[in-house]
């Protein structure tokens, strides 16, 4: 089968609370849709909304024109494509992985030129937006890769974004691009719970506090995204503190090889780090203003079950 007569069959690689919401949308889009995760219990869920879980990437890709991968990290991006039962020698020729996974530039070129090689394309697209525009088909990615990788990736990217961002013709661009995001993200989260937590410590009315910050100058998307967890005591994992203990990682290696001195984002890794040393990694992000408050004496309202 070749990726021109599969161009309405895709695969999902990983089906979190981003890739779910990906592979509903290709569903909504009219493709077909095969999809693996580690999690049996995630496959279930998308075979009864109407795709088909399979068991590997290797069947999840056979006979895909594209071929999504929403997992977690550069390690798993590789051992998805070329480790056993792999996608990579089950995609058809001329078809096209699109990784979405956050990782260090050089690796996306790495990957791109292994997998390209064999005569597929390599689209290197991270997404931004969250698992509530991923389940909407309303995310933003940012992009880069051939022509032709763009070509054989933009009806699926179509079903799933609500903007695509086409930021170079090689693989590792659109992962640089995300990793300025990050950048950004990882430091205002840190800066709200430190924000939050510092006015609890004050005494003040939280509630208040949240609802003057954000129609003031010092509000920011994550300030006003995850602080009401904090203030609902919920942190149930939208997105994990070791998430951007990652990120922010990945960072510091990218800036320790061009000598280039990031420490407002290094301030920010420790406190993730230190949040994830404190048993909190798997918990929301906005859970660093749990550790604020145990540092300080704080009180923040009371944690849910």
């Amino acid at each position: 089968m070749t990726a021109t007569s599969s161009a309405r069959h895709a695969a999902v690689i990983g089906l979190g609370s981003m890739g779910f919401g990906m592979a509903a949308s290709l569903l909504r889009a009219g493709f077909t849709v095969a999809a693996c995760d580690v999690n049996h219990e995630a496959v279930a869920r998308f075979s009864a909304a109407g795709g088909r879980g399979v068991t590997s990437p290797a069947e999840a890709a056979e006979g895909a024109g594209v071929v999504i991968c929403v997992v977690v990290n550069a390690a798993q991006t590789e051992t998805v494509l070329f480790g056993e039962d792999g996608a990579a020698a089950a995609m058809p020729e001329g078809a096209v992985f699109v990784s979405s996974a956050t990782m260090d530039p050089a690796v996306a070129r790495r990957l791109a030129a292994r997998l390209e090689a064999t005569g597929r394309h390599y689209l290197d697209a991270p997404m931004s937006g969250g698992a509530a525009r991923a389940a909407d088909g309303a995310l933003t990615f940012l992009a880069s890769g051939t022509q032709a990788a763009f070509d054989a990736a933009r009806p699926a990217l179509d079903a799933m974004a609500g903007t695509l961002y086409e930021l170079g013709d090689a693989a590792g661009q659109g992962a640089a691009f995300k990793m300025i995001n990050q950048l950004l993200a990882g430091v205002h989260i840190a800066a709200a719970c430190e924000a939050m937590s510092f006015a609890a410590k004050q005494g003040l009315d939280l509630a208040r506090v949240y609802e003057v910050i954000t129609k003031s100058a010092g509000n920011s998307w994550m300030f006003e995204n995850r602080m009401p967890h904090v203030l609902d005591g919920d942190y149930g994992p939208k997105s994990a503190v070791d998430i951007f203990v990652k990120d922010l990682g990945i960072v510091q290696d990218m800036a320790r090889v061009e000598k280039y001195p990031v420490p407002v984002a290094a301030a920010a890794l420790q406190m993730f780090l230190m949040a994830s040393g404190s048993g909190m990694g798997r918990d929301d992000d906005s859970s660093v203003a749990r550790l604020y408050a145990q540092v300080s004496g704080a009180t923040l309202p009371g944690a849910k079950s």
